[in-house]
C-alpha cells in the first residue's frame, strides 16, 4: 500500500491513517456478504468522522432508485424498505451529480427530504458522498449525520470519500458473487422445470395425437376401405365414404397444424415477432386488446422467448387479472427493444407474491428473460392493474446490487415506497 493511497483517506497522522485502513480492510475482507460489509462500513464511518449515524444507500439501477442497504443501529432494521429516487433528497442529488454535498443545517436546504422512519428531525447536519468504483460509475451514496449543527472538515470529507470509494469496489465484488450464485441457482431451477415441462408437453402431445389425429386417421382408413369394397357394387355409397374420408383428412390436417403451431409458432418464422404478437392479441378471448407493435427483428431464440413471455402474460391476464382491457406493446428504443403487457385488472401486491399459479407464471417469465440477458420488471398495485415490461438491451444486464432478494429469478423486489414521501417515507 503506497503513501499516496493512504493519503486518500484524509487523515493527518500516519498512525491514525493505518489504524483506520486496518479497520476498513478487516470490514471489507470478512467475506462476500453484502449486508455484513455495509453494516461494518457504517460503523467505521460513524467512528472515523465522529458522526452520530450513517446511512448507506445503494443504487438499484434497474429501478432507478437508491435503496437503504444498511445503517447505524437501530436504523438498520429499515434496510431494504426505504427508497429514494435518483435526484430526490440530498442523497438523490449526490447520486444524480456524482459529487459530495455538505449540509450544515438540512432543514434550510431545499434538497432535503424528510424521512420519518429514520427520525430525520433528530439530526441537523449531514455530509453525503457518492460511492464510485470507477470514473463516473456510481454504486451508491453514503450519508453521515450529526445531531447538532457542526462543520464537517475537509479532512472528514476526504475520509468519508475515501471509505466510500473503497467500499464501492467491495460492493461490486459482493454483488457479482451474489448475482452469479443467484443466476446459477436460477439456471438449475429452470433446467428442472424445463425437463418437467418437456415431459408434460410430450404427454400432452401424445394424448392429442392419440385422441385426435390418430382417431381421425383410423376413421379415414375405415371409410376408404368401405369405399374400395363398394366401388363396383354400390358407387353411391362409395362416393359417400370418400366424402367422409376427405372430411376426416381435412380435420386431421387442421389438428396437425394446430399441434405444430403450439410447438413452434410458424408466424415467427414467416412474418416475425410483431406479427406473432398480433396473432396472440387477436386470439385473447373476452378482453379488449390494444396492440402497438413495431417490426423489430431479433435473433430467433430471443423472438421465441419474448413471444412466450407475452403468451404467458396474456394467459395470466385472462386467468387472474379480471381485466377489461390490455395493452400489448413492442417498441425499439436506443437502448434496446421493449415488450410491455399492461392490463387494467385487479392487480396484486408485488412485494408479497405467493406461491400460486400466478406467481409461478411470473417466475417462469423472469427465468426466460434472464436466460436471454433481458431485464424484466413487474409493476402492480392492488386495484390498479399490472404491467410487465421486458427490455432486451444492447448493454450489459442490470446490476441489482442489494443484499436482500431483489427482483430477479425467483426473488421478490424490496418493499415499494410508502404512500406520501413527506409523511410516511423516511428521509435523507
Amino acid at each position: 500500500m503506497t503513501t499516496e493511497a493512504l493519503a486518500g483517506l484524509g487523515l493527518d497522522e500516519p498512525g491514525a491513517e493505518l489504524a483506520l485502513l486496518r479497520r476498513i480492510v478487516d470490514t471489507l475482507t470478512t467475506g462476500l456478504d453484502l449486508r455484513g460489509i455495509v453494516q461494518g462500513v457504517a460503523a467505521v464511518i460513524t467512528e472515523a468522522t465522529s458522526s452520530d449515524v450513517c446511512f448507506v444507500h445503494l443504487l438499484d439501477d434497474e429501478r432507478g432508485c437508491l435503496v437503504l442497504a444498511g445503517a447505524t443501529p437501530p436504523f438498520d432494521a429499515h434496510a431494504g424498505r426505504i427508497e429514494l429516487a435518483v435526484g430526490e433528497g440530498v442523497a438523490g442529488w449526490v447520486a444524480a451529480h456524482r459529487v459530495p454535498a455538505v449540509v450544515a443545517d438540512k432543514f434550510n436546504d431545499d434538497r432535503y427530504t424528510y424521512l420519518r422512519e429514520l427520525r430525520g428531525e433528530e439530526f441537523r447536519t449531514l455530509v453525503s458522498v457518492p460511492m464510485l468504483s470507477g470514473p463516473g460509475h456510481l454504486v451508491g451514496v453514503l450519508n453521515a449525520h450529526a445531531r447538532e449543527v457542526r462543520q464537517f472538515s475537509d479532512q472528514d470529507l476526504a475520509t468519508l470519500q475515501g471509505i466510500a470509494n473503497l467500499m464501492a469496489g467491495a460492493v461490486d465484488n459482493a454483488w457479482l458473487h451474489r448475482r452469479l450464485g443467484r443466476r446459477e441457482q436460477a439456471r438449475e431451477q429452470f433446467a428442472e422445470r424445463l425437463i418437467a415441462a418437456q415431459e408434460t408437453e410430450r404427454r400432452r402431445l401424445a394424448g392429442e395425437v392419440h385422441d385426435g389425429i390418430s382417431q381421425r386417421i383410423v376413421g379415414l382408413s375405415y371409410h376408404l376401405t368401405a369405399a374400395a369394397e363398394a366401388i363396383e357394387a354400390d358407387p353411391a355409397f362409395a362416393t359417400e365414404q370418400v366424402a367422409a374420408a376427405r372430411g376426416l383428412a381435412a380435420a386431421a390436417l387442421e389438428e396437425t397444424r394446430i399441434t405444430i403451431a403450439g410447438l413452434r409458432p410458424s408466424v415467427l418464422d414467416d412474418l416475425g415477432l410483431a406479427a406473432g404478437l398480433d396473432s396472440l392479441a387477436r386470439a385473447v378471448p373476452g378482453i379488449e386488446v390494444e396492440a402497438d407493435l413495431e417490426d423489430c427483428r431479433l435473433a430467433d431464440h430471443i423472438e421465441t422467448a419474448l413471444y412466450r413471455i407475452a403468451q404467458e402474460a396474456l394467459q395470466n391476464v385472462v386467468k387472474h387479472a379480471q381485466a377489461d382491457r390490455v395493452r400489448l406493446t413492442l417498441a425499439a428504443r436506443p437502448d434496446g427493444v421493449v415488450l410491455e403487457v399492461a392490463d387494467d385488472g385487479r392487480g396484486f401486491d408485488d412485494t408479497a407474491r405467493d406461491g400460486g399459479s400466478e406467481s409461478y407464471g411470473l417466475v417462469g417469465m423472469t427465468e426466460r428473460a434472464d436466460l436471454i440477458g433481458a431485464r424484466l420488471r413487474i409493476e402492480s398495485k392492488v386495484g390498479d392493474g399490472t404491467t410487465i415490461r421486458v427490455l432486451v438491451g444492447t448493454d450489459d444486464p442490470p446490476r441489482a446490487r442489494l443484499g436482500w432478494e431483489p427482483s430477479g429469478p425467483g426473488g421478490h423486489p424490496p418493499e415499494g415506497r410508502q404512500e406520501g414521501a413527506a409523511s410516511s417515507m423516511a428521509g435523507s
